[in-house]
């Protein structure tokens, strides 16, 4: 059975990239995470703040490649 990991993902509209990109194990603590962003950025409209959940970041950036652009992916990965 694969374990289910949360991404938190800001993204900016203007700029057209993703900003930051957090992974939790717990649940719980992502939502904080997620609800803490949320505030941070609240009434700025270029800013998209999501909260996903997959078994690894590649299954998300398949299911929400537009977050992710070229440029961008490999700094993501290379931690992986």
């Amino acid at each position: 059975m694969t374990s289910m990991c949360h991404f938190l993902l800001a993204y900016d509209h203007d700029l057209q990239k993703l900003i930051e990109q957090d992974e939790f194990a717990d649940g719980v603590v992502a939502a904080r995470a997620y609800t803490k962003m949320e505030r941070v950025y609240r009434g700025q409209s270029r800013f998209e703040i999501v909260l996903v959940g997959a078994d690894n970041i590649e299954t998300i950036m398949k299911t929400h490649g537009h977050y992710f652009a070229a440029s961008d992916a490999s700094q993501f990965l290379a931690g992986i």
